[in-house]
């Protein structure tokens, strides 16, 4: 049985140049998960808005959605609220109520169900979703994350029969990830949750996927069962998005189903006949004395409260990449706000070209930053506005719009646009700024894997011209790929830093699924650009 059937859907937003869905035409079926992809801006996030009334953005649609045969714009809202569950892209919009607990029991209170019912329903959800130790916080203390598992609860609380989710695991470290990954086949396994979502991390999430969809430019150029479209799939740019498994599979020629989990991935590897060979990664040469440095800093939020940072020292040498990862809540944001200057550490010193400073002034010493929501940026009634807003010089206006590859969204409001549209804005608005050190939170969040690319040979070039970045990432494998250095984060303070190729081959969990499918197999492996080159030897 279908629960939603889509019947040649097209849609254009007010002013829109053209439909941002063209004659869509696909069944999701009760019970299975199925996993829609595409590159940013292909017009996902527009789809799954489809599935929901209240979410659908206004503009001109022809066609039909029908949800359990019933189309579906003729189902109150009310029970469209109760019988199909969503979770947002972006966690702060989906976020009405101060407390966490107030949070898990307000969709049971708008729904009239009594106080009885929704003490046990709450504590139910509480447990399953290990959220109880902080059951009783301020939602604004937690980190992204915990707010984006905290949406996923509060909807699945209301004990909806599909669940749909917009990149659920863009803000969650790659351990977390795993876990709510596990979570939401769990509930597919054992309460027959329907399940739609969105993904660019796809290391985790293809392998539990039933149908894939790929959309490209708004069209859907493949659907079916996941690894029979995998197995149609040739073109580059689409592969650019496939997880390691995939691509090593496809650069080998293989025919038949190409293996979609780590584990398969390394059965397979384990029966080619690849001569084993060590890679021998060239180690970064020093980029020279700390231009941004922290030692021993401590912060804290509240002055009773914990410690944030505890002893903190990093340091941001000139024309390199540093990437610092950790679990959600460790502190990585803090770290960022602390060398942005938006927060003042309590204790410890903050050095800039090896002189101690008083209080860090971002804007007189050049520092710019992207934060995890780069909507905070966001000023303008279009795109070009807000870059305008920077700069007035024409030339190296069009430079940027061209490096980013934004040209086609410009006349559109910065709220309209993908997660991934929005963070290319962003950064070019920063980069107009002309910064000698970049900050950035969460820079890949809804990139596709084919500007990942792109976006990490700008970056590369931008060292090369002096300009230190210093990016938070949950992307292992972006990290793995472009960073010059990298270190864990755990209890407000570094436990482990090194040149990344050495600082992912010590690590067990914190590292690339690359290296975890090839370890033992292809010593010395740690990205897959590597090991695509080892298999086409």
């Amino acid at each position: 049985m279908e629960t939603f059937e889509i019947r040649h859907l097209n849609f254009r937003y007010p002013n829109g140049e053209k439909n941002a869905l063209t004659d869509i035409s696909m069944k999701i079926y009760t019970g299975q998960i199925t996993l829609i992809c595409g590159k940013s801006g292909s017009g996902k996030t527009t789809l799954l808005h489809r599935l929901k009334s209240c979410l659908a953005a206004k503009g001109m649609q022809s066609g039909e959605v029908l949800f359990s045969g019933m189309p579906l714009k003729q189902i109150p809202y009310a029970e469209q609220a109760c019988r199909i569950g969503f979770v947002q892209q972006h966690p702060d919009d989906q976020l009405v109520t101060d407390k966490v607990f107030h949070e898990l029991a307000f969709g049971l209170e708008s729904l009239g169900y009594d106080q009885q019912k929704m003490r046990l329903r709450t504590a139910e959800t509480a447990s399953f979703f290990g959220i109880s130790e902080w059951f009783r916080q301020d939602v604004e203390s937690l980190s992204g994350g915990y707010k984006q598992l905290l949406n996923l609860a509060s909807v699945v609380s209301m004990d909806p029969e599909v669940l749909i989710l917009d990149e659920p695991t863009s803000q969650l470290d790659p351990v977390a990830a795993t876990r709510f990954l596990a979570m939401i086949r769990k509930l597919n396994e054992e309460l027959g949750l329907t399940i739609v979502l969105t993904e660019h991390r796809l290391e985790e999430v293809l392998g539990m996927a039933d149908q894939l969809a790929i959309l490209d430019e708004g069209n859907l150029i493949a659907f079916g069962e996941t690894k029979k479209v995998i197995a149609q799939v040739n073109e580059e740019s689409v592969l650019a998005m496939f997880p390691t498994s995939v691509r090593l599979f496809k650069a080998a020629g293989a025919n038949g189903l190409p293996p979609l989990t780590i584990n398969e991935g390394r059965e397979w590897l384990k029966l080619q006949k690849i001569e084993q060979q060590t890679i021998q990664k060239e180690k970064c040469p020093p980029k020279g004395m700390p231009f941004l440095s922290l030692k021993e800093c401590h912060f804290r939020y509240k002055k009773d409260g914990p410690e944030i940072l505890d002893g903190l020292s990093i340091a941001l040498r000139r024309g390199e990449i540093y990437g610092l990862v950790g679990a959600n809540g460790s502190g990585k944001s803090t770290t960022l706000g602390v060398l942005s200057g938006i927060y003042q550490p309590y204790r410890g010193g903050i050095y800039l070209k090896g002189q101690k400073i008083k209080r860090l002034k971002s804007i007189k010493y050049g520092i710019a930053a992207v934060p995890q929501d780069p909507r905070c940026l966001f000023v303008g009634q279009t795109a070009e506005a807000d870059l305008r807003e920077m700069s007035v010089d024409e030339s190296k206006l069009q430079k940027i719009i061209e490096l980013l590859g934004i040209q086609s969204i410009l006349k559109r409001h910065p709220y309209d646009l993908s997660g991934g549209e929005q963070q290319r804005l962003a950064i070019g608005k920063v980069l107009l700024a002309n910064p000698s050190v970049l900050l950035l939170d969460e820079p890949t969040k809804g990139m596709d894997g084919e500007f990942k690319e792109v976006f990490g040979e700008i970056l590369k070039k931008m060292t090369e011209h002096g300009i230190s970045i210093f990016l938070v990432s949950h992307d292992i494998e972006f990290c793995a790929s472009y960073a010059d250095r990298c270190g864990l984060l755990f209890g407000g303070r570094i436990i482990s830093e090194n040149d990344t190729h050495l600082f992912f081959e010590e690590n067990r969990f914190y590292t690339t699924a690359t290296l975890r499918m090839c370890r033992g197999i292809l010593p010395g492996i740690v990205n897959c650009e590597e090991a695509v080159k080892c298999i086409r030897k």
